[in-house]
């Protein structure tokens, strides 16, 4: 989401991690990324994480597009960031 949706800033406070696909044709290219980009460079403290490849749902191992080395690293870092908040 784009930071105009929390009025222009990201919330003060408020910690965020971003995880995707940096070919993902819906992050990418709908312009996510480019959201994704501004909250990380104007939250205090946010990390964006672009994993290689082209799938949107890569971190779901019921379906076809999972990508298991990415999903455990998304897995890893999001179990770190949830242990530091």
């Amino acid at each position: 989401m784009p930071l105009e949706a929390f009025g222009g800033v990201w919330p003060e406070g408020v910690p965020v991690q971003i995880h995707a696909m940096d070919t993902d044709p819906c992050f990418v290219g709908e312009g996510d990324v480019d959201a994704a980009r501004e909250v990380a460079a104007h939250a205090e403290d946010a990390e964006l994480f672009l994993y290689p490849g082209d799938q949107h749902y890569f971190a779901d191992s019921a379906l076809p597009s999972y990508r298991p080395e990415a999903a455990a690293l998304l897995r890893a870092r999001t179990l770190e960031f949830l242990a530091t908040v």
